[in-house]
Formats: structure tokens, sequence, C-alpha cells
């Protein structure tokens, strides 16, 4: 059974199955990992609840953010021994309006993100914190890629799949996959890698994006891919 099923009808079940959507496209021979937005401002300082959370980091996610640390963890450290390339994705620093556009115009507590009330915000947490040879790309809006360098980057490394894991499903995480689909890369969402604030949010949008822009895969058949690729898959050359 899908994480999504018990929310769709059976209507929903007939229309897309009769469609043909949701085949899966599989992984591609040269995969990079985008980590999205995995800051305090997203999963808060500690597990905690997220009606908890909340009160001090307006965005977080909450316990189901720090499960995806730990998972996102796991990955990395595989994707590691085999040297892939791994993006990161974070805000932009400072205080300024201009940066954060119409953010503030669709929350009533936007006003807290200028000022110092918590510098570290932006930084991604430690437990998963960047290595030597990632890379931090620093985003104004959803997609890692507007407005960022990010496709020139995946196009020098011969990139052809972006295993997306992060927050939330619903915001950053879907429109970087749509973004990443739109470029003809082969997508895979891991999904317990994945994460967000709402809990219909996140199951509706897995859903959307399996059907139509990427494979929501588990993180044992994304560990299981990777073990595959030979070590020496972005040896200099080649």
């Amino acid at each position: 059974m899908a994480i999504w099923d018990d929310i769709l009808t059976e209507r929903d079940k007939e229309v897309f199955a009769k469609s043909g959507y949701g085949k899966k496209a599989g992984f591609g021979a040269r995969p990079a990992v985008l980590v999205i937005d995995m800051n305090y401002n997203f999963v808060g300082d500690k597990p905690e609840p997220i009606v908890k959370s909340v009160e001090r980091f307006r965005n977080s996610c909450g316990e189901e953010g720090w499960q995806g640390v730990y998972h996102i963890r796991e990955l990395l450290e595989a994707a590691r021994k085999k040297q892939l390339p791994t993006f990161y994705t974070t805000g932009h620093e400072g205080g300024s309006s201009v940066v954060y556009g119409r953010w503030h115009s669709k929350n009533s507590r936007g006003a807290e993100d200028i000022g110092n009330k918590w510098t570290k915000g932006n930084d991604i947490v430690a437990e998963i914190a960047p290595q030597a040879g990632d890379v931090l790309v620093r985003k104004q809006k959803p997609s890692a890629f507007f407005g960022t360098p990010l496709i020139s980057m995946l196009n020098e490394l011969h990139a052809d799949t972006v295993l997306v894991t992060g927050c939330t499903t619903s915001g950053c995480v879907r429109a970087s996959v749509i973004d990443a689909f739109s470029y003809n890369f082969k997508v895979s969402v891991v999904e317990e890698c994945v994460f967000d604030r709402g809990q219909s949010s996140h199951k509706i949008n897995l859903f959307d994006m399996n059907m139509k822009y990427a494979d929501v895969v588990s993180l044992k058949e994304t560990l299981d891919y990777i073990a595959d690729l030979s070590p020496t898959l972005y040896a200099p050359g080649l």
C-alpha cells in the first residue's frame, strides 16, 4: 500500500490507472544527490512535536523533519562511498525585504525572518552538514534551479539523474522536481528522506509527483542502486 492510498478516491485510482500515469522511469547511469533546505529553520534545533517546534521556528516540520535528517544521513553515507556529487540548498542570508520577495505576503509571521532572532536558521543541520567537495547553493525561491547555477553544474558533471531529498514535499521539493523533470533529468524522490509540515499535502504531492514527474522510491531501493554503482563513476575525466 502506497503512503497516499488512504487519501485517494476510488475515482482517482481508476482514472490514473486507466490513463497510464505512474509508469516507473527508473534510475539513470550518473546520479547526483540533491539535499533541499535541510536547515534549522525547517526542522528546529532539536526533535520535538511540530506544534511545539513552530512556536520558535515558524517553518519547522518538527519530529518528521528530524526523522528525515537521520534517513538523509544514511543515504549520504552510501553516496559518499561512491563519490557521488552532492548539492545542498538553503536560503539567502540578509534581511532585506527585496531578498524575501513575495514570501511574506502569505505568512503573518514573516517579519520573524528579519533580524537576529536565530542567526543560524539557514545553516544546514550539523548531523548532515556539507563536507569537502559538496556544493551549497543559496536560493530565494522554491526551486533549487530558479536563479541558481545548479543546472550548469549538473551539466558539467554529465549527470542524468537527480536523487531528491529534503523539504518540504509540497513546496521546494516539488518545485525542484518539476524543474529537474523539465530539464530532462531522471528524478527519484526518496520517500523516507522527504517530509512536510502538512500530512495531507505530503501524501498528495508524493502521489502527484510519482504519477507525472518522478519515481517515488524507498530508501532501501536507493541504497541498493547506489551500491551497484562503480566507485570510479565520477573519477576525473570520466
